[in-house]
């Protein structure tokens, strides 16, 4: 046979797909993006290398075995006519060519898939930034809203940080996320002491968040103070317009003292002794308020009084019914009180009891009351005018005294003989009718005599 019809060509397999490399993306997240063309040429096995930066590779997207190479179909050799073996060769070819088609369909199906999915994935990423309590930054993300992209990044938010847009608030790319955390603030203001939250990261912020007016105030802390997550105590007075009335002179003077006794001060005004203000020196001052300063002088005076003692009545049969006796006199009590005199801003004031000291203790009087019946007459005398003898004595007052202090009563008897007559105690102490009836015993004893002056009235 001749060198022509024994030519032979060397066989290859069917083309490997081919993935151009260089054209695939990595997108944000690790998502690994599939190529955009496609290409029938045969690369090098350094072009078969993925990118350098390449670090994430879907599990869709593992390479299959190479398949074999592919020769080129071997030219018609004569065999003597019969045309038997050229016909085993075409055959063979027709097998091996539907074999390879039937790996390329699959192959550029995954190729389209993957495209496709790239695609969708890169219209839901979304740049967002991002600023957590005042740090902004910028990143990708999947989210389709904002409670989703706070639990992706590990934000966690209470009830008192503000997030906006809010939490359920639908992202599109380009948004901008806020997220302040609050703050516990311990604040005083002028006097009262509260808790707020602020998500202020400074005094200067929190103080406008509250509303609070800070010029000319007092401040515990500086407004350039940084508020960490765990606060602060804040002490703040505002300023305020007091008015010290003192000494004839109203003062009304811009302040934030924290006490009265500051404000009286900041005036001008000296306190001594025992001046005094109007309301408690230490108290909160407040806005509009008039202080009122009081000069006081004083004085202590220590007077005795007496104290008053008490009766005690006692009953006595042996006594005519309306006679008092007093068995015992009463004495009163003594005590020493020390008082204190005061002059506010000239003016006397009443006396005030300061101490009270018991000198004496006071002692009760007794005194002994009659039951027994009065009789109604003495025989002998019960004809005579002895309301005229009264008049003529004592004036016709049962309780006379003569200014000796010898005589009393209605007839004025001393005290010897109105006891010789029986009766108790003293005369003037008895009642009238029994006063009577002595001085009529005593008449037929010793008839008029007793009553050298008056006693003739006795016979009209």
């Amino acid at each position: 046979m001749s060198n022509s019809h024994n030519q032979t060509y060397e066989t290859y397999g069917p083309s490997e797909p081919y993935t151009d490399v260089h054209s695939a993306q990595t997108l944000a997240y690790g998502v690994y993006a599939a190529p955009t063309s496609y290409d029938d040429s045969h690369p090098s096995a350094d072009d078969m290398s993925p990118p350098a930066d390449d670090t994430y590779t879907p599990a869709y997207e593992a390479r299959e075995p190479a398949p074999p190479r592919y020769s080129a179909p071997e030219p018609v050799v004569e065999d003597g006519g019969n045309g038997r073996a050229a016909r085993r060769r075409r055959a063979r070819y027709a097998e091996r060519s539907d074999g390879t088609m039937r790996r390329l369909v699959p192959q550029a199906l995954v190729v389209a898939f993957l495209a496709g999915g790239t695609t969708a994935f890169v219209a839901k990423d979304k740049a967002i930034e991002l600023s957590v309590d005042g740090k902004p930054r910028t990143l990708h993300t999947f989210a389709d809203d904002v409670t989703e992209l706070l639990a992706e990044e590990g934000v966690r938010v209470g009830a008192h940080d503000v997030v906006a847009p809010a939490p359920g608030e639908e992202l599109d790319s380009g948004d901008e996320v806020a997220v302040r955390y609050g703050r516990p603030v311990r604040l005083t203001l002028d006097g009262h002491r509260r808790e707020v939250w602020t998500t202020a990261r400074t005094v200067e912020g929190a103080l406008q968040q509250m509303g609070v007016r800070a010029e000319g105030a007092y401040l515990s802390a500086s407004r350039s103070r940084r508020i960490g997550r765990e606060g602060l105590a804040l002490d703040v007075r505002t300023e305020r317009a007091v008015t010290v009335m003192a000494d004839g002179r109203a003062r009304t003077i811009r302040t934030n003292a924290a006490t009265v006794r500051e404000v009286v001060e900041e005036a001008g005004v000296t306190l001594r002794g025992q001046d005094a203000t109007s309301v408690a020196p230490e108290s909160f001052p407040r806005d509009g308020q008039t202080v009122t300063v009081l000069r006081i002088t004083g004085s202590k005076e220590v007077r005795d009084e007496a104290i008053p003692f008490e009766v005690h009545r006692t009953v006595d049969p042996t006594l005519f019914r309306g006679t008092e006796v007093v068995e015992r006199a009463g004495q009163p009590g003594l005590r020493r009180v020390t008082y204190s005199l005061r002059t506010v801003n000239g003016v006397k004031q009443k006396p005030r009891r300061t101490r009270t000291e018991l000198v004496r203790e006071p002692r009760a009087q007794v005194v002994k009351v009659g039951t027994k019946p009065m009789p109604t007459s003495v025989q002998g005398a019960d004809a005579l005018d002895w309301q005229g003898l009264a008049a003529c004595e004592s004036g016709g007052r049962p309780g006379a005294v003569d200014p000796s202090g010898t005589y009393g009563g209605l007839y004025q008897f001393d005290t010897r003989t109105w006891q010789s007559l029986g009766g108790k105690g003293r005369p003037q102490d008895a009642s009238a009718a029994e006063q009577t009836f002595r001085a009529k015993k005593l008449y037929v004893r010793r008839g008029a005599s007793p009553w050298p002056h008056c006693g003739t009235r006795l016979q009209g």
